[in-house]
This record gives structure tokens, C-alpha cells and sequence, in this order.
């Protein structure tokens, strides 16, 4: 099923997993991430400035973050906002998995831009991932990517530790894409 039916599909879907929307206070407030789920965080610091935090801003919430990354997307929308329905495709061709997530929650303030989804039915992880810039009193821009999960499908049980190798690989690939558009914004 190609990534357009996958979103068609899952437009009337809502995460199903405890925990919804648990990312939102682990990304902005520190809170701790769920117990009972695996976790991952990891985060950079990607520019300095005000200019620095609006293009990682536009990079992570306009899709840049995730094509940057090789991960090609399709949204029900082009900005990431409260229910957009979006589906990545992880690998090439036949061999493609579609990963389908709900927006669940936005950050659009004035030191900090992000946001966090959570998986749908097919998704081949079950739980959450949020993304966020933030920038600090000392100037500098940090993004950070975090998530909870636990596998949702057969195929990543049978392969267990290699999928969170695979989510760590994509969280630095994650922070090098938007440290490309704060790195285009400096120059600009």
C-alpha cells in the first residue's frame, strides 16, 4: 500500500496506546518520560540566535527535518499542527514500511518551537516522539529528540535491539537536518 492510501487510511485513526501525549511534558517541562516504554533522547545544540531557533522551527514543523533526514513524508497537511495526520516512509521501494502519526501537541513560543506525535495503526512502533528547539538564555539553540515505544508489529520484535539503533541513527540525522537550516539561515 503506497504511502497516499496508508494517509487516506489512517485520517480517521486515533493513537491507541496509555501515555498519549506524555511527550509534551517530558520536551517542555522536563517531566520523565513514561515507565514501561524504551526511551530515547538525545539532543545538540544546532545554531545561536533568534534567526537560528525560527529556521529550526520551520525545519521541523514544515517536514524539512524528516526529507533531510532521507525519510520521505506525506501530511495531511504542509505545517505541523494539533491532528495533522502524517505517514513517513522508512526504505526504498517494496521494502518501504509506512509509519503513520497523529499531531498531538505544538510548541510555537518565543524560545521554543516543536512538536510531538504519536503512532497509528500500522505504525511499526507503538508510543511517541517529540522534536524541539529551544533556545537558551546563553543564546544557543538546542534540538532535542525524545521518545517513548515499544515494538507494534512482529517484523520489529523479531529484529528487537536493531530498532532502537535505527531510532538513534534517525535522532542525529534528525538534528543534523535542521542544523543545515540554522547553518542556511546564518548565511543568509
Amino acid at each position: 500500500m503506497g504511502l497516499d492510501a496508508v494517509l487516506a487510511r489512517s485520517l480517521g485513526e486515533e493513537p491507541g496506546y496509555p501515555d498519549v501525549g506524555a511527550t509534551r511534558a517530558a520536551a517542555l517541562d522536563g517531566a520523565p518520560l513514561p515507565a514501561g516504554w524504551n526511551h530515547l533522547r538525545h539532543s545538540e545544540i544546532v545554531g545561536s540566535g533568534p534567526a537560528a531557533l525560527d529556521a529550526a522551527g520551520e525545519c521541523i514543523r514544515g517536514w524539512a527535518m524528516h526529507r533531510g533526514a532521507g525519510i520521505t513524508v506525506t501530511a495531511s497537511a504542509p505545517v505541523a499542527d494539533v491532528g495533522v495526520t502524517t505517514v513517513s516512509g522508512i526504505g526504498i521501494g517494496p521494502f518501504r514500511l509506512a509509519a503513520p502519526c497523529r499531531v498531538l501537541w505544538v510548541a510555537d513560543g518565543p524560545t521554543v518551537r516543536g512538536f510531538g506525535y504519536g503512532t497509528l495503526a500500522g505504525h511499526p512502533e507503538t508510543g511517541e516522539e517529540a522534536f524541539v528547539a529551544r533556545l537558551g538564555a546563553d543564546g544557543e539553540v538546542r534540538m532535542t529528540v525524545l521518545a517513548f515505544s515499544r515494538s507494534g508489529r512482529w517484523y520489529t520484535r523479531a529484529v528487537g535491539p536493531l530498532v532502537r539503533v535505527f531510532q538513534a541513527v534517525a535522532a542525529r540525522a534528525y538534528v543534523r537536518a535542521v542544523r543545515r537550516a540554522c547553518a542556511r539561515s546564518a548565511g543568509a
